[in-house]
Protein backbone atom coordinates (compact mmCIF):
# COMPACT_ATOMS: atom_id res chain seq x y z
CA UNK A 1 0.00 0.00 0.00
CA UNK A 2 3.09 2.00 0.39
CA UNK A 3 6.66 2.49 -0.46
CA UNK A 4 7.75 1.97 3.21
CA UNK A 5 10.88 1.47 5.58
CA UNK A 6 11.74 0.30 8.76
CA UNK A 7 14.68 2.58 10.19
CA UNK A 8 16.01 0.42 13.61
CA UNK A 9 19.66 -0.04 15.24
CA UNK A 10 22.68 -1.85 13.05
CA UNK A 11 22.34 -4.82 15.63
CA UNK A 12 18.36 -5.32 14.78
CA UNK A 13 18.81 -4.57 11.73
CA UNK A 14 21.51 -7.60 11.23
CA UNK A 15 19.08 -9.89 12.86
CA UNK A 16 16.24 -9.40 10.94
CA UNK A 17 18.16 -8.43 6.78
CA UNK A 18 16.56 -11.16 5.21
CA UNK A 19 13.27 -9.84 5.89
CA UNK A 20 14.03 -7.37 3.02
CA UNK A 21 15.91 -4.54 2.04
CA UNK A 22 13.38 -2.03 3.49
CA UNK A 23 15.21 -2.35 6.83
CA UNK A 24 17.47 0.33 7.04
CA UNK A 25 20.38 0.72 10.15
CA UNK A 26 21.02 3.99 12.02
CA UNK A 27 23.36 4.82 14.64
CA UNK A 28 22.54 6.53 17.64
CA UNK A 29 24.14 8.86 19.08
CA UNK A 30 26.16 7.12 21.68
CA UNK A 31 25.01 3.42 24.24
CA UNK A 32 21.21 3.13 24.19
CA UNK A 33 21.31 0.12 26.52
CA UNK A 34 22.19 -0.14 29.90
CA UNK A 35 22.78 2.63 32.51
CA UNK A 36 22.50 6.43 31.19
CA UNK A 37 24.36 9.49 32.63
CA UNK A 38 21.21 10.41 34.95
CA UNK A 39 18.97 8.34 36.45
CA UNK A 40 16.68 10.82 36.41
CA UNK A 41 16.75 11.79 33.29
CA UNK A 42 17.69 8.24 31.90
CA UNK A 43 14.55 7.77 29.21
CA UNK A 44 14.74 10.81 27.97
CA UNK A 45 18.76 10.96 27.67
CA UNK A 46 18.28 7.65 25.62
CA UNK A 47 15.67 8.62 23.42
CA UNK A 48 17.73 12.12 22.79
CA UNK A 49 20.78 9.52 21.72
CA UNK A 50 18.28 7.80 19.32
CA UNK A 51 16.70 10.90 18.40
CA UNK A 52 20.29 12.67 16.86
CA UNK A 53 20.86 9.34 15.01
CA UNK A 54 17.14 9.16 13.80
CA UNK A 55 17.83 13.19 12.37
CA UNK A 56 20.81 12.15 10.47
CA UNK A 57 19.53 9.14 8.83
CA UNK A 58 16.47 10.72 7.98
CA UNK A 59 18.15 13.49 6.65
CA UNK A 60 20.22 11.25 4.05
CA UNK A 61 17.34 9.37 3.49
CA UNK A 62 15.24 12.31 2.52
CA UNK A 63 18.42 13.34 -0.11
CA UNK A 64 17.55 9.39 -2.06
CA UNK A 65 13.52 9.98 -2.02
CA UNK A 66 10.83 12.17 -0.57
CA UNK A 67 9.56 11.18 2.85
CA UNK A 68 6.11 11.61 3.60
CA UNK A 69 5.38 10.33 7.06
CA UNK A 70 7.44 9.28 9.70
CA UNK A 71 6.39 7.42 12.33
CA UNK A 72 7.94 7.61 16.16
CA UNK A 73 7.81 5.28 18.69
CA UNK A 74 7.61 7.69 21.67
CA UNK A 75 10.80 6.27 23.05
CA UNK A 76 12.70 4.05 21.03
CA UNK A 77 12.58 6.54 18.47
CA UNK A 78 11.41 9.41 20.01
CA UNK A 79 10.79 11.78 17.01
CA UNK A 80 11.61 15.10 18.91
CA UNK A 81 14.52 15.92 16.71
CA UNK A 82 12.87 16.07 13.67
CA UNK A 83 10.40 18.99 14.48
CA UNK A 84 11.23 21.69 12.08
CA UNK A 85 13.73 19.74 10.77
CA UNK A 86 12.29 17.58 7.64
CA UNK A 87 9.63 17.82 5.25
CA UNK A 88 8.22 15.17 6.06
CA UNK A 89 4.74 14.87 8.31
CA UNK A 90 5.54 13.06 12.27
CA UNK A 91 3.45 10.68 13.95
CA UNK A 92 4.09 9.75 17.20
CA UNK A 93 2.75 6.22 18.56
CA UNK A 94 2.63 6.58 22.43
CA UNK A 95 1.47 4.09 24.34
CA UNK A 96 0.98 5.83 27.43
CA UNK A 97 1.95 9.11 28.71
CA UNK A 98 3.58 7.82 31.86
CA UNK A 99 3.01 5.46 34.60
CA UNK A 100 1.27 8.23 36.78
CA UNK A 101 -1.27 8.27 34.63
CA UNK A 102 -0.87 4.61 33.87
CA UNK A 103 -1.45 3.43 37.22
CA UNK A 104 -0.04 0.52 39.35
CA UNK A 105 -0.58 -1.96 42.32
CA UNK A 106 -0.57 0.39 45.11
CA UNK A 107 0.99 -2.62 46.99
CA UNK A 108 4.21 -2.10 45.05
CA UNK A 109 4.64 1.49 44.77
CA UNK A 110 7.59 2.99 43.37
CA UNK A 111 10.23 4.38 45.35
CA UNK A 112 11.05 8.21 45.00
CA UNK A 113 13.41 8.27 42.52
CA UNK A 114 11.29 6.28 40.39
CA UNK A 115 7.97 8.87 40.45
CA UNK A 116 10.85 11.68 39.85
CA UNK A 117 12.42 9.80 36.98
CA UNK A 118 8.75 9.21 35.31
CA UNK A 119 8.29 12.70 35.28
CA UNK A 120 10.91 13.12 32.90
CA UNK A 121 8.90 10.77 30.42
CA UNK A 122 5.61 12.09 30.84
CA UNK A 123 7.17 15.94 29.49
CA UNK A 124 8.40 13.72 26.98
CA UNK A 125 5.88 12.49 25.78
CA UNK A 126 3.25 15.20 26.51
CA UNK A 127 6.13 17.43 24.17
CA UNK A 128 5.76 14.82 21.44
CA UNK A 129 1.73 15.05 22.14
CA UNK A 130 2.35 18.89 21.13
CA UNK A 131 4.36 19.45 18.60
CA UNK A 132 3.72 16.46 16.12
CA UNK A 133 1.18 16.35 13.39
CA UNK A 134 -0.74 13.41 15.11
CA UNK A 135 -0.41 10.89 17.37
CA UNK A 136 -1.60 7.36 17.68
CA UNK A 137 -2.17 5.13 20.84
CA UNK A 138 -4.18 1.90 21.27
CA UNK A 139 -7.30 2.49 23.37
CA UNK A 140 -9.69 4.81 23.93
CA UNK A 141 -8.38 4.42 27.67
CA UNK A 142 -4.45 5.25 26.95
CA UNK A 143 -6.20 8.26 25.05
CA UNK A 144 -8.13 9.60 28.13
CA UNK A 145 -4.54 9.80 30.44
CA UNK A 146 -3.75 12.85 28.41
CA UNK A 147 -4.45 16.45 29.68
CA UNK A 148 -7.69 17.28 27.42
CA UNK A 149 -6.01 19.64 25.79
CA UNK A 150 -3.87 17.39 23.76
CA UNK A 151 -6.37 14.93 23.47
CA UNK A 152 -7.98 16.66 20.26
CA UNK A 153 -4.13 15.36 18.13
CA UNK A 154 -4.63 11.58 19.06
CA UNK A 155 -6.13 9.12 17.22
CA UNK A 156 -7.36 5.51 18.75
CA UNK A 157 -5.86 2.85 16.25
CA UNK A 158 -5.22 -0.73 17.73
CA UNK A 159 -2.22 -2.69 15.86
CA UNK A 160 -2.79 -5.08 13.69
CA UNK A 161 -2.64 -9.14 13.83
CA UNK A 162 -1.61 -12.02 11.69
CA UNK A 163 -3.91 -14.63 13.18
CA UNK A 164 -4.19 -17.37 11.26
CA UNK A 165 -7.38 -18.61 10.71
CA UNK A 166 -8.55 -21.96 13.38
CA UNK A 167 -10.77 -24.39 12.87
CA UNK A 168 -13.64 -23.91 15.10
CA UNK A 169 -13.53 -24.91 18.69
CA UNK A 170 -15.24 -28.28 19.58
CA UNK A 171 -17.68 -27.78 22.45
CA UNK A 172 -15.89 -30.14 25.01
CA UNK A 173 -18.38 -32.72 26.52
CA UNK A 174 -17.90 -31.99 30.45
CA UNK A 175 -16.43 -35.89 31.22
CA UNK A 176 -13.64 -34.43 28.80
CA UNK A 177 -10.56 -33.82 30.82
CA UNK A 178 -8.99 -32.01 31.85
CA UNK A 179 -10.67 -28.94 31.94
CA UNK A 180 -8.14 -25.63 31.56
CA UNK A 181 -7.97 -22.67 32.96
CA UNK A 182 -5.65 -19.95 32.22
CA UNK A 183 -3.77 -16.60 32.17
CA UNK A 184 -1.57 -15.21 29.78
CA UNK A 185 0.21 -12.19 29.25
CA UNK A 186 3.79 -10.87 28.56
CA UNK A 187 4.75 -10.61 31.84
CA UNK A 188 3.49 -12.31 35.21
CA UNK A 189 2.68 -8.84 36.87
CA UNK A 190 0.65 -7.23 39.04
CA UNK A 191 -0.39 -5.03 36.42
CA UNK A 192 -1.34 -7.47 34.35
CA UNK A 193 -4.05 -9.28 36.86
CA UNK A 194 -1.41 -12.62 37.70
CA UNK A 195 -1.89 -11.67 42.03
CA UNK A 196 -5.60 -11.75 41.21
CA UNK A 197 -5.13 -15.19 39.04
CA UNK A 198 -3.09 -16.43 41.61
CA UNK A 199 -5.75 -15.65 44.25
CA UNK A 200 -8.79 -17.25 42.46
CA UNK A 201 -7.17 -20.77 41.52
CA UNK A 202 -6.05 -20.63 45.47
CA UNK A 203 -10.26 -20.08 45.72
CA UNK A 204 -10.86 -22.66 43.23
CA UNK A 205 -8.32 -25.48 44.63
CA UNK A 206 -9.66 -24.98 48.23
CA UNK A 207 -13.74 -25.54 46.95
CA UNK A 208 -11.96 -28.80 45.12
CA UNK A 209 -12.25 -27.79 41.82
CA UNK A 210 -10.79 -30.03 39.31
CA UNK A 211 -9.23 -28.63 36.43
CA UNK A 212 -5.33 -27.78 34.85
CA UNK A 213 -4.34 -24.07 35.77
CA UNK A 214 -1.59 -22.62 33.14
CA UNK A 215 -0.26 -19.13 33.54
CA UNK A 216 1.59 -17.95 30.04
CA UNK A 217 4.09 -15.50 30.04
CA UNK A 218 7.55 -14.39 31.63
CA UNK A 219 8.68 -13.79 34.89
CA UNK A 220 11.20 -11.56 36.31
CA UNK A 221 10.96 -9.35 33.45
CA UNK A 222 10.26 -5.51 32.31
CA UNK A 223 6.54 -5.02 33.58
CA UNK A 224 4.19 -1.98 33.70
CA UNK A 225 4.47 -1.54 37.08
CA UNK A 226 6.75 -1.34 40.09
CA UNK A 227 6.37 -5.15 42.08
CA UNK A 228 9.79 -6.73 40.61
CA UNK A 229 12.01 -4.10 42.19
CA UNK A 230 9.74 -4.39 45.24
CA UNK A 231 10.42 -7.90 45.50
CA UNK A 232 13.99 -7.14 45.61
CA UNK A 233 13.65 -4.42 48.13
CA UNK A 234 11.64 -6.77 50.58
CA UNK A 235 13.85 -9.86 50.29
CA UNK A 236 17.40 -8.63 48.78
CA UNK A 237 17.78 -11.99 46.24
CA UNK A 238 16.47 -14.37 48.34
CA UNK A 239 12.96 -14.57 46.00
CA UNK A 240 13.70 -14.47 42.73
CA UNK A 241 10.86 -12.79 41.28
CA UNK A 242 7.56 -11.75 41.92
CA UNK A 243 5.89 -15.09 40.46
CA UNK A 244 8.08 -16.43 43.05
CA UNK A 245 6.69 -14.32 46.03
CA UNK A 246 3.23 -15.26 44.94
CA UNK A 247 4.00 -19.12 44.90
CA UNK A 248 5.37 -18.49 48.80
CA UNK A 249 2.23 -16.47 49.63
CA UNK A 250 -0.02 -19.09 48.29
CA UNK A 251 1.87 -22.31 48.87
CA UNK A 252 -1.26 -24.67 47.91
CA UNK A 253 -1.26 -23.25 44.48
CA UNK A 254 2.70 -23.79 44.05
CA UNK A 255 2.61 -27.22 42.32
CA UNK A 256 -0.71 -27.00 40.83
CA UNK A 257 -0.18 -23.64 38.40
CA UNK A 258 2.06 -24.73 35.15
CA UNK A 259 4.25 -22.12 34.32
CA UNK A 260 5.70 -22.75 30.33
CA UNK A 261 7.29 -19.53 30.49
CA UNK A 262 8.04 -17.55 27.33
CA UNK A 263 7.20 -19.58 24.31
CA UNK A 264 7.93 -19.37 20.43
CA UNK A 265 4.49 -18.00 18.57
CA UNK A 266 3.23 -21.07 17.63
CA UNK A 267 3.45 -23.07 20.88
CA UNK A 268 1.80 -19.94 22.73
CA UNK A 269 -1.04 -20.31 20.02
CA UNK A 270 -1.35 -24.00 20.37
CA UNK A 271 -1.66 -23.24 24.24
CA UNK A 272 -3.84 -20.59 23.70
CA UNK A 273 -6.38 -23.39 21.99
CA UNK A 274 -5.96 -26.05 24.22
CA UNK A 275 -7.47 -23.66 27.32
CA UNK A 276 -11.17 -23.42 27.84
CA UNK A 277 -11.51 -20.36 29.70
CA UNK A 278 -9.06 -17.48 30.30
CA UNK A 279 -9.10 -15.70 33.14
CA UNK A 280 -7.82 -12.11 32.49
CA UNK A 281 -8.51 -9.53 35.54
CA UNK A 282 -6.31 -6.69 34.17
CA UNK A 283 -5.70 -4.06 37.04
CA UNK A 284 -3.65 -1.25 34.65
CA UNK A 285 -3.24 -1.61 31.11
CA UNK A 286 -3.98 0.13 27.83
CA UNK A 287 -4.03 -2.31 25.35
CA UNK A 288 -3.08 -5.43 25.90
CA UNK A 289 -2.23 -7.74 22.64
CA UNK A 290 -2.64 -11.03 24.27
CA UNK A 291 -6.34 -10.46 24.51
CA UNK A 292 -6.79 -10.03 21.18
CA UNK A 293 -4.72 -13.07 20.89
CA UNK A 294 -7.16 -15.34 22.46
CA UNK A 295 -10.44 -13.72 21.44
CA UNK A 296 -8.98 -13.92 17.77
CA UNK A 297 -8.79 -17.82 18.68
CA UNK A 298 -12.23 -18.27 19.77
CA UNK A 299 -10.94 -18.08 23.52
CA UNK A 300 -13.48 -17.79 26.36
CA UNK A 301 -12.51 -14.56 28.48
CA UNK A 302 -13.52 -13.02 31.98
CA UNK A 303 -12.72 -9.79 32.17
CA UNK A 304 -12.45 -6.60 34.50
CA UNK A 305 -15.93 -4.44 33.44
CA UNK A 306 -13.57 -1.09 33.45
CA UNK A 307 -10.32 -0.23 31.89
CA UNK A 308 -8.95 -1.57 28.40
CA UNK A 309 -10.70 -4.71 28.20
CA UNK A 310 -14.12 -3.10 28.45
CA UNK A 311 -13.55 -1.43 25.15
CA UNK A 312 -12.40 -5.01 23.68
CA UNK A 313 -15.40 -7.22 24.92
CA UNK A 314 -19.28 -6.87 25.46
CA UNK A 315 -20.63 -8.30 28.00
CA UNK A 316 -22.74 -11.79 27.49
CA UNK A 317 -22.07 -11.45 23.93
CA UNK A 318 -18.36 -11.81 23.30
CA UNK A 319 -17.47 -12.76 26.69
CA UNK A 320 -18.28 -11.91 30.56
CA UNK A 321 -17.30 -8.61 31.91
CA UNK A 322 -17.66 -8.40 35.83
CA UNK A 323 -17.08 -6.05 38.83
CA UNK A 324 -13.77 -6.45 41.02
CA UNK A 325 -15.07 -9.48 43.69
CA UNK A 326 -13.47 -12.67 43.85
CA UNK A 327 -16.95 -13.90 44.94
CA UNK A 328 -17.96 -13.06 41.32
CA UNK A 329 -15.81 -14.45 39.63
CA UNK A 330 -15.53 -18.05 41.37
CA UNK A 331 -19.29 -17.70 40.56
CA UNK A 332 -18.87 -17.21 37.11
CA UNK A 333 -16.28 -19.73 36.61
CA UNK A 334 -17.99 -22.56 37.83
CA UNK A 335 -20.81 -22.31 36.06
CA UNK A 336 -18.63 -21.34 32.39
CA UNK A 337 -16.90 -24.89 33.31
CA UNK A 338 -20.60 -26.66 33.16
CA UNK A 339 -21.75 -24.95 30.40
CA UNK A 340 -19.66 -25.53 27.47
CA UNK A 341 -22.41 -24.22 24.82
CA UNK A 342 -22.10 -20.77 25.84
CA UNK A 343 -18.26 -20.68 26.10
CA UNK A 344 -18.64 -21.76 22.45
CA UNK A 345 -21.14 -18.88 21.98
CA UNK A 346 -18.79 -16.26 23.41
CA UNK A 347 -15.65 -17.75 21.76
CA UNK A 348 -17.47 -17.41 18.16
CA UNK A 349 -18.26 -13.80 18.52
CA UNK A 350 -15.05 -12.95 19.91
CA UNK A 351 -13.56 -14.68 17.00
CA UNK A 352 -16.19 -12.13 14.69
CA UNK A 353 -14.77 -8.95 16.79
CA UNK A 354 -11.27 -9.83 16.57
CA UNK A 355 -11.36 -9.28 12.54
CA UNK A 356 -11.32 -5.75 13.23
CA UNK A 357 -7.77 -6.21 13.87
CA UNK A 358 -6.21 -8.25 11.16
CA UNK A 359 -3.63 -6.57 9.26
CA UNK A 360 -6.13 -6.41 6.03
CA UNK A 361 -8.68 -4.78 7.93
CA UNK A 362 -5.73 -2.29 9.77
CA UNK A 363 -3.72 -0.98 7.31
CA UNK A 364 -5.85 1.21 5.26
CA UNK A 365 -6.99 2.35 8.67
CA UNK A 366 -3.54 3.45 8.89
CA UNK A 367 -3.17 4.66 5.73
CA UNK A 368 -6.06 7.35 6.65
CA UNK A 369 -4.30 8.79 9.50
CA UNK A 370 -1.11 8.91 7.78
CA UNK A 371 -3.01 10.92 4.88
CA UNK A 372 -4.47 12.52 7.97
CA UNK A 373 -1.43 13.58 9.56
CA UNK A 374 -0.15 14.72 6.22
CA UNK A 375 -2.96 17.48 4.96
CA UNK A 376 -2.39 18.65 8.81
CA UNK A 377 1.24 19.65 7.80
CA UNK A 378 0.42 20.67 4.40
CA UNK A 379 -2.42 23.49 6.24
CA UNK A 380 0.00 24.64 8.75
CA UNK A 381 2.73 24.92 6.45
CA UNK A 382 0.49 26.95 4.27
CA UNK A 383 -0.98 29.11 7.25
CA UNK A 384 3.10 29.70 8.11
CA UNK A 385 3.91 31.15 4.87
CA UNK A 386 4.48 34.73 4.74
CA UNK A 387 1.18 36.89 2.72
Amino acid sequence: MAESYFLTTPGHRDRNKDKGDHILSFVPDGKIIGDQSYYYSAKVERSARIGRGLRNAVKELEKKRPIDVIVAHSLWGAPHFLYDEIDAAIVSYIEFPSYRCHGWDPKYPPDDAQRMADKNTEMLNFHQALRSDLVICPSHHAKQMFPQALQSNIEVQLEGFDIKPVDERAIKDDATAPFTIGFAARDLSSSKGFETFVRLVDRLVRLGVDARFVALGGSGVTTYGYEEQWVQRKYGGDVENFRDHLMREYPIVADRIEFPGPLPYDAFAEKVMDTDLFLYPLQYGVANWGLVEILGRGGCVIAPDRGYASELLIDDINGRLLPDDDDIWIEEILALQKDPARRYRYGRAAQALAAQFSLPAVAPRYMRLFRQAMDKRRRRQTASRPT
